[in-house]
């Protein structure tokens, strides 16, 4: 893996390979954008297409009529400038809270991104400004609410777009700390002059996806991360409940050939490879685990798998060309396109989010699933009804007096309950500007939704590493954990002592959290196990 910051190796805008991790890596860790030649040659070639249908004098929408309902008003050539700014200014409409940095940052890369692809028709020094803003930590004040995800993400593009024209507001970091600055005094901080937006620039900056893709591919990356925790820690309670490690056999797996399950059931085994602890009780009593133990493999390779699916969309999405409407090579269409002999202008749906927010949906489902059987292997540790013999209730000695970790499960509780009480947004529908915008997605805010419950599931599964923790130290001594859970519990230890009088175990939480979400619990268990983690 490259190294991250802004020395490290630069991604690359090129419209056709930017992936998830990238996204990440530009908006949490600053790495540099570079657009390379070639994408810069498809940003020229758009813009003289757009020039073009301009001298034509063609009616084309989005570059010299109305939008939305007023698709019909022909605007004539000395007010096509006009037009697009106009147009910025009106859909800056957004409420609710501001972005934080890094939603802003995945926002500008997704939609530079989308412009290099060649077929939105904006000046190469739209591209410029784009890089440099982002390089140089020129942040646009974004408000998260107004997105419909059908035309796009229009409001909060629009929000960033303001700043392009020097209006708006945008947070600048200095030497100092972070700065607020009207949007012309903002780009003036990294050497940019407020841009004139001409033909087609208007729309082409506000139409598209992007906020909802680029919260959707942090939501993945932070999604693979809590399924690969989450492995880590059911294979702790695995062993600190005397469960067995069998349902994870590569037979079970070969017979119902599901990719996450074997992902998972590999997982267990390696974690828990030379444990003495599951060895003490091969030829015990028992016959079978409770689910929640024995169905692992099952439920966490069923996340994965429909995370797999979000990556999938991310992937496709972060290099798809979003707005509307788009510019061709007249020779690439059907001859019904608007425009002229050379250059073809294609009005459709591109900027339609179902096809993100039918599959973030279905990771708040999943994710939700997996914080569920994490607070169910949490209650098995915990509850005095089910816990296994050489367990204290509570995980204390002196239950009663102590209350030791019983609270940590309310607190498993309610997130996952909030996670199950979060609408599924991609099945509402609001029509908006007359009814001509008559079926929208609202992909946005399924994307908020999703990042939400990843947030919550990762604490969860903090909550289950923290009482997996504390269930070891009931354990007799001379038996050894596995090669991987015995990294985990021990990277556990050196955050959070184990529990022995009760106290505010708040502080427990969030650091068993921190260790899942920096991801120094990966890191320990991977490097004990001399291999990546599935």
């Amino acid at each position: 893996m490259a190294e991250s910051g802004p020395d490290s190796e630069p991604v690359r805008a090129d419209g056709e390979t930017l992936a998830p991790e990238d996204v990440a890596r530009v908006a949490r860790e600053d790495a540099r954008v570079v657009v390379p030649e070639d994408a810069r040659e498809k940003v020229r070639t758009a813009r003289e297409r757009v020039e073009e249908v301009v001298e034509s004098g063609e009616a084309v929408y989005g570059v010299n009529t109305g939008f939305g309902e007023l698709v019909d008003e022909r605007i004539p050539r000395e007010d096509v400038e006009q037009l697009q700014l106009n147009l910025v200014r009106s859909h800056a409409a957004g409420a609710g809270r501001e972005l934080d940095r890094e939603e802003v940052r995945a926002l500008l890369l997704g939609r530079l991104n989308a412009l290099v692809k060649g077929y939105s028709g904006v000046r190469e020094v739209v591209v410029d400004h784009l890089v440099t803003m982002l390089d140089a930590g020129v942040h646009p004040v974004v408000k998260s609410r107004g997105s419909l995800g059908a035309s796009g993400d229009l409001a909060p593009l629009a929000h960033l777009a303001l700043v392009l024209v020097g209006e708006g507001e945008a947070e600048v970091e200095t030497g100092e700390g972070t700065e607020r600055l009207p949007g012309d005094e903002a780009l003036a901080t990294a050497d940019l002059e407020p841009l004139t937006l001409r033909a087609k620039e208007g729309i082409a900056l506000i139409n598209g996806t992007q906020l909802t893709v680029g919260l959707a591919a942090l939501a993945v990356v932070d999604a693979e991360r809590a399924v690969r925790a989450a492995d880590v820690a059911g294979s702790l309670t695995t062993e600190v409940t005397m469960g067995t490690t069998a349902a994870a056999d590569d037979s079970i797996a070969g017979v119902r050939p599901h990719p996450g399950h074997a992902e998972s059931a590999r997982n267990v085994k390696r974690l828990t490879a030379d444990s003495k602890i599951v060895e003490s009780h091969r030829n015990c009593d028992r016959v079978q685990d409770a689910y929640s133990i024995r169905c692992l493999p099952q439920v966490h390779g069923a996340v994965r798998d429909a995370i797999d699916h979000l990556r999938e969309a991310v992937e496709v999405e972060l290099n798809s060309a979003t707005d509307n409407p788009l510019i061709f090579d007249a020779d690439e269409t059907d001859g019904r396109a608007s425009g002229t002999e050379n250059a073809a202008v294609l009005s459709g749906g591109n900027f339609h989010g179902d096809p993100l927010a039918l599959p973030l949906d279905y990771l708040t489902n999943a994710i939700t699933e997996l914080a569920a059987i994490c607070e169910r292997r949490v209650d098995r540790m915990l509850n005095p009804n089910v816990q296994e013999p050489h367990l204290p209730p509570f995980l204390t000695e002196g239950s009663g007096l102590r209350s030791g970790y019983m609270i940590a499960q309310y607190t498993a509780a309610a997130l996952v309950n909030e996670n199950r009480a979060t609408g599924r947004p991609s099945m509402d529908n609001t029509p908006v500007s007359g009814n001509q915008e008559d079926h929208v997605s609202m992909s946005a805010q399924s994307a908020f939704d999703a990042r939400s419950a990843v947030e919550n599931a990762i604490t969860v599964v903090g909550i289950e590493l923290l009482c997996g923790a504390q269930a070891a130290e009931f354990l007799d001594d001379s038996l050894a954990h596995g090669v991987g859970t015995g990294a985990a519990y021990e990277a556990v230890r050196e955050v959070v002592p184990a529990l022995v009088e009760d106290r505010p175990i708040h502080h427990d939480i969030e650091s068993a959290d921190a260790l899942v979400w920096s991801g120094l619990l990966e890191q320990r268990v991977e490097d004990a196990l001399g291999e990546s983690l599935a």
